[in-house]
């Protein structure tokens, strides 16, 4: 399967200092009131505070929601939350309360933002062999943020380079995300490379977030030697790829000592055999259709991997097939796939989803609705299942129930706003105004639009009897609103 990235067509690579400067001619001119951020506070005043760092993690948030396309893949997202919050406990973090952004792209980059942002390109799923080798990645972004090497590196530069945090924070967040085109040439590249320079890490930033990595991944039953692992396939692709290096490395500057230096350190933790889990291998194979330059290509991809020696055994090349059968509209031949794989293992939630999803695509709603909510029996509030339930509740325009497993999810997750879109498509199906206003609120809100987000709630609050709970209820929300869009004005 290593080779499967030369089987898969590349998108074409802008640099950062580009998407920054880009970032910060926009700055002016584009929801000046809802991007504006805190200031970091004067020079010798310490490291950025606790509430600062949370401001500015939600401000990142929202120009990820604005700008940055996302991978909305229940499945996916679900997994990547478990293993980042496998090793959470591990990190010395103050504050363990971490935020996803899944960004859809399939450049090599993770990033993290104070204020508990961990983002992971879906590039990183294709280029990391092994699931050791990706949590190293993501226990290197979590060193990073326990260690505060970001607020370290901002209070540092604040003297020589006086730029504003809003573009510094735009800068990191779109540094994330691969554009095959913005058609705009570079401007102001003094302060793009000021900012680009700000972002990389230091040396001794990197060593030790190396080092606290490796403990991070040890002390949650992970290999360290997946770090050195993965560092060797960035080093690789660098020189494959000359002066378009990975976005991962402008910003993470990686040489052949540390790379040695980190292998070193590994090799000092007890040797284990420690086995990948199998899901990490069928996301792969499912973001690995996703990146396809078309379905048929995936198919043709998945069938030659069949034609290798004992392929057929292979549960990950067959559920890669499967996938991208269904990618390509061939509901059936996708669905055979998967009933042979569920008899070997009749309770994987990943072959229940996907066997759904086929079944919507063939309108087979009853069928989808039985899989589901059997799995769900067994898996009770499960992410992939309870939104897939929701497809099918809308596929059969059967919004209140739709609106039911949706608003069950945003409890849970409540800042994921397409899940609030699609909250509110569901209540429109239902003709419950009220809820769509009130789903569209927190939506706006979400996407940094406060005065859309008060014309929602205000609009809800007008169709509720005077006194009664639900208008209570929308009524002190407003106020929070209102609130936040204030204090943002007079910041």
């Amino acid at each position: 399967m290593n080779d499967v990235l030369s089987e898969f067509r590349g998108y074409r690579k802008i640099s950062t200092a580009t998407i920054l400067a880009f970032l910060l001619a926009l700055s002016s001119v584009s929801h000046a009131q809802d991007t504006r951020l805190p200031n970091i506070g004067g020079t010798g005043g310490g490291l950025i505070s606790g509430h600062q760092e949370s401001d500015i993690g939600q401000q990142v948030m929202v120009s990820i929601r604005r700008s940055a396309p996302r991978i909305t893949d229940p499945l996916i997202y679900d997994y990547l939350s478990a293993i980042v919050y496998r090793l959470v406990p591990s990190a010395p973090l103050e504050n363990r309360d971490i935020t996803l952004a899944l960004i859809d792209s399939p450049a090599l980059n993770a990033f993290a933002v104070p204020g508990g942002i961990v983002g992971v390109n879906g590039g990183l799923f294709l280029n990391a062999a092994t699931e050791q080798q990706f949590a190293s990645v993501l226990a290197h972004e979590l060193a990073h943020l326990s260690q505060r090497h970001f607020a370290r590196r901002l209070e540092q530069q604040e003297t020589s380079a006086p730029l504003t945090l809003a573009g510094m924070i735009a800068g990191i967040v779109l540094s994330a995300v691969t554009q095959s085109d913005i058609g705009i040439a570079a401007i102001a590249g003094t302060q793009a490379l000021a900012i680009q320079n700000m972002l990389a890490y230091s040396r001794s930033h990197e060593q030790e977030a190396d080092r606290v990595g490796l403990d991070i991944l040890a002390t949650a039953g992970m290999d360290p030697r997946g770090m050195p692992e993965m560092f060797e396939i960035m080093m690789r692709q660098n020189r494959l790829q000359g002066n378009n290096m990975p976005e991962y490395l402008s910003t993470h500057p990686l040489t052949q000592s540390r790379v040695a230096d980190t292998r070193n350190r590994a090799e000092q933790y007890p040797e284990k055999t420690i086995r990948d889990g199998q899901e990490y291998h069928l996301m792969r194979s499912r973001l690995q259709v996703h990146y396809a330059a078309s379905p048929e290509i995936a198919v043709d991809t998945f069938e030659n991997y069949l034609k290798k020696p004992d392929a057929e055994t292979n549960e990950v090349i067959r559920y890669g097939l499967a996938v991208a059968y269904l990618s390509n509209n061939q509901a059936e031949k996708a669905a055979k796939v998967i009933n042979e794989l569920l008899k070997n293992s009749p309770g994987r939630i990943t072959l229940q989803v996907t066997l759904a999803e086929i079944y919507i695509q063939e309108n087979k709603l009853d069928e989808a609705r039985s899989v589901l909510k059997d799995a769900l029996s067994r898996n009770p509030g499960n992410y992939p299942i309870t939104s897939t339930l929701a497809d099918v509740e809308i596929a059969a325009g059967n919004g209140t129930k739709a609106a039911e497993h949706l608003t069950q999810l945003t409890r849970k997750m409540p800042q994921q706003e397409y899940l609030w879109l699609r909250l509110a498509e569901a209540e429109g199906m239902a003709r419950n105004i009220v809820g769509v206003h009130r789903a569209r609120a927190e939506y706006d809100a979400l996407m940094g639009d406060l005065e859309s987000a008060q014309r929602q709630l205000r609009q809800a609050q007008e169709k509720l009897p005077a006194g009664s709970a639900q208008r209570q209820v929308v009524s002190e929300r407003l106020a929070e609103i209102t609130s936040r869009h204030q204090a943002r004005r007079n910041n």
